[in-house]
This record gives C-alpha cells, sequence and structure tokens, in this order.
C-alpha cells in the first residue's frame, strides 16, 4: 500500500489561524468557524497518505473526511493522472469527443454489477441523488420513501429523502408524496409499496453512514429489493459513502447481494483528490436521459480533469486490492477497539460497530460523543461525529494504514478513552 509519513511541501502558513478566524467569521457560515474553535483553531496546510499537517508542524492521522479518503491523501496514482490531465486539457467543450469522459465510464462500468453500465458524472453527491430522483420520476415513480436517519443530502430534492427535522424545516415545502419509514422495517415498507403499486421510488443506503453507522439487519437489502419488484417499486442504492472498496467490498449491492435500478456513487470516487459523483443505472431505465442531450446536464458533468481523477481512483483501488484490505483492516481495528470499549468505557458506550473500514463508536449520550472526538483530537487522531446520529463517533479510516499507522491509532484511541474519564465523564444521570 501506498504510505507517506513526511509533509509533502514547507507547511509554513501565510497567515495566521486567527487571520483565518475572521475571514471565516466575516465571510462564512459562522458555524464553521465555532466548529473550528472547539478544535483550538489549528490550520490544516497539507496532507499526504493518512497523516494530516497544521500550521504548526503538528501531525494528525486523519481517519475522518467523511469516507473520501478510502485511498488517503494524494495518492499518486489519481495525482499523476490529474496532473497529466491538468497539462493537457481540464475543461472540454463538451460538443466534441474527450476521450477522458468515456475512459472513465468504461473504468467504472468494470467494477460494478454488469447491467448498470449507463452513468451519468457530475460532483456531489447530492447531485447524484438528484439525478437518481430524476430518473425514477421520469420512469413513473413520483412517491418517494426513504428510512429515518437516512443522509443522502441537502439540496432540495436529496433534502426531501433526507429523514432529520433540523435540516428540513428551514426550508419547507419539499418535494411532495415523500415517507420515511424505519431501516429495517420491512413490513412498513410491504405497507407503502402495497398502498401505491407501481408508483413508488425506494432510496436506501446498505449502511447508514451519517445515521450513525447502522447495518442492516439480515436479509433486509434483498427484502428491499424483492418487494420492489413484486409492487412494481423503483430502488436506488445510495452507496456515495460506502462504495468504492469502503465496505471491504466495492459495492454495498455486492456484500448484500442486490440489483438496484439505480446505483450511485461519490466521495471516494474522485480518489481523495477531486469532488466527482456518478448515478448509474441499467439502459431501460437510463433510456430517458438518451431522448434529449439537454434533459439532464451540468456544466462541469464529465470535466476531463475530474475524470482523470475517476481513472486514477479505480485503477489504484484496483491495484492494491483496497475493497480486501478495507475488510482486513477494518475487523482488526474492530476488534481492537471494541476490546479497548469494554475495557475502560463500560457503561459509556452502547456500542462499537462496523463494517469494513466505515466503524461507529455509539455513545450514551451526545455530549459525551463530542467530548471524545475532541479528545480524539487531542491525541492526533481526527475523527467524524455522525450528522444524523449525534451520540456515535465515527471512523473511516484510509485503507493504506500500515501496522505502525493502526498502533498510532489503537494507542491514541485508549489514551483519549483514559483522558475522557479523566476530565470527568459519568454516565449521564436517568441511564
Amino acid at each position: 500500500m501506498t504510505t507517506v509519513t513526511q509533509p509533502p511541501t514547507n507547511i509554513a502558513g501565510p497567515e495566521s489561524p486567527a487571520q483565518t478566524l475572521r475571514r471565516y467569521r466575516q465571510h462564512l457560515s459562522k458555524g464553521r468557524a465555532v466548529v473550528a474553535e472547539m478544535f483550538g483553531s489549528h490550520m490544516e496546510m497539507a496532507s499526504s497518505g493518512a497523516w494530516l499537517w497544521t500550521s504548526a508542524g503538528e501531525r494528525f492521522l486523519n481517519c475522518g473526511g467523511y469516507g473520501v479518503l478510502t485511498l488517503g491523501a494524494r495518492h499518486p496514482t489519481v495525482l499523476a493522472e490529474v496532473r497529466n490531465q491538468l497539462d493537457a486539457h481540464p475543461i472540454a467543450t463538451r460538443i466534441l469527443l474527450e476521450p477522458t469522459v468515456g475512459r472513465a465510464a468504461e473504468a467504472l462500468a468494470s467494477v460494478v454489477p454488469p447491467s448498470l453500465n449507463r452513468m451519468h458524472f457530475a460532483l456531489s453527491g447530492a447531485e447524484a441523488v438528484e439525478t437518481g430522483l430524476k430518473l425514477a420520476r421520469a420512469n413513473g415513480r413520483r412517491r418517494l420513501v426513504s428510512m429515518h436517519l437516512g443522509y443522502h443530502g441537502k439540496t432540495l430534492g436529496a433534502l426531501s429523502v433526507t429523514a432529520k427535522e433540523v435540516y428540513q424545516e428551514p426550508f419547507r415545502p419539499l418535494l411532495p408524496d415523500v415517507t420515511h419509514i424505519p431501516f429495517g422495517d420491512l413490513p412498513a415498507l410491504e405497507a407503502e409499496l402495497a398502498a401505491h403499486p407501481g408508483e413508488v421510488c425506494v432510496i436506501v443506503e446498505p449502511v447508514q453512514g451519517e445515521g450513525g453507522v447502522i447495518l442492516p439487519p439480515p436479509g433486509y437489502l434483498p427484502g428491499v429489493e424483492a418487494l420492489c419488484r413484486e409492487y412494481g417499486g423503483f430502488l436506488i442504492l445510495d452507496e456515495v459513502q460506502t462504495g468504492m472498496g469502503r465496505l471491504g467490498a466495492w459495492w454495498g449491492a455486492d456484500l448484500y447481494g442486490v440489483l438496484p435500478d439505480v446505483l450511485l456513487t461519490g466521495k471516494a470516487l474522485g480518489g481523495g483528490v477531486l469532488p466527482v459523483c456518478a448515478a448509474l443505472a441499467n439502459r431501460r431505465t437510463f433510456s430517458v436521459f438518451d431522448k434529449d442531450p439537454y434533459r439532464h446536464t451540468g456544466t462541469f458533468t464529465g470535466a476531463p480533469v475530474l475524470m482523470a481523477a475517476v481513472v486514477g481512483a479505480i485503477r489504484a483501488t484496483k491495484e492494491e486490492d483496497v475493497p480486501a484490505r478495507a475488510a482486513s483492516l477494518g475487523a482488526r481495528l474492530l476488534s481492537a477497539l471494541t476490546e479497548i470499549v469494554n475495557r475502560k468505557l463500560p457503561g459509556l458506550v452502547v456500542e462499537v460497530r462496523g463494517q469494513g473500514l466505515l466503524i461507529g463508536i455509539e455513545f450514551a449520550e451526545a455530549g459525551l460523543a463530542g467530548e471524545f472526538l475532541i479528545e480524539l483530537f487531542n491525541n492526533r487522531v481526527v475523527a467524524n461525529h455522525s450528522m444524523n446520529g449525534s451520540s456515535v463517533v465515527r471512523l473511516t479510516p484510509p485503507a493504506i494504514l500500515d501496522d505502525a499507522q493502526v498502533d498510532f491509532l489503537l494507542a491514541a484511541f485508549e489514551q483519549a478513552t483514559d483522558d475522557l474519564l479523566a476530565h470527568g465523564a459519568t454516565m449521564p444521570e436517568g441511564l
């Protein structure tokens, strides 16, 4: 695997963290400034492999990034493809033939279920979701069913199926005819499909990442597909976070044995270098886009520099057998983290769970999760909270971790548990 331990450039920043914080407050969301201050107003300046460096020269193991960095930062295979494209032709006319988008499409088609060989590229995961919802609607499914704690993005259509009140409330009305049901509840799903046969689009994640790393019950996803087929439903599998090897297989679709009408991917698709996503469908489903080349477009759809990142990411994932690496490394980390938690934090942690390199530590309440996230950071490990599961600290380490980096992570995690207890963490009253 590709590992780098030295910063790639001179990391001395052109300005102080205080100057950057002032610009955040003046021009960006105030919430971003608040979060930065919670973590000590460090200023990230460089990254390589699994490491992140600040302007003060401090080094952090990056197990965050919301699932983007499966290959780590600045993977040389991805960088080489992107640099070559930058030097040659980064943005296309979108009128003439352009070979890089064809190469990217062929590469992506080679690693997904064979029938899902038509695709639309865009930039963000939310754009992939919008594409999937439009494909469903154009194929006659105007009612939407998503899952409680599911997360699909924050553009208006994606937000409509992201089942969280705090995100939705300021922007209503959203799309009509949207129902949210519990993840894992097949009878509830059947009731919705049976009430509106031939009209329903179901969107679901193989593992709910932002929901707090919620794994599906045995047989659930095949059951979802079977019910969709029985009642004429349309199935979108949102693999924006779980795809490209994160779960220990190329796709959750492979891991759980399902074939959706539309598969969504993003985050790691750009190799941790550039933002890119895709929605993939079979030829029949995609045919509504074939009827008019301007029916669903975007200025940067299939931009050559983005497609070069896709080509590099897929090649690196194949050459380094990232799915297998994620499976073995994830099992090792899950076992070790569970042992530490059981020994150090009995009662404060509800569960440690995960699939591949998507791992969640669920605390007894959200405040403890926030405190532990900071303690991890103080021990030089970057992790994430879960936006729809606020009591869950989420680790999404890169698959390139070597033994020394695994040891660093486990030692930091154990020290963070000690620090949490030393700072007075106790079982919340009433639990």
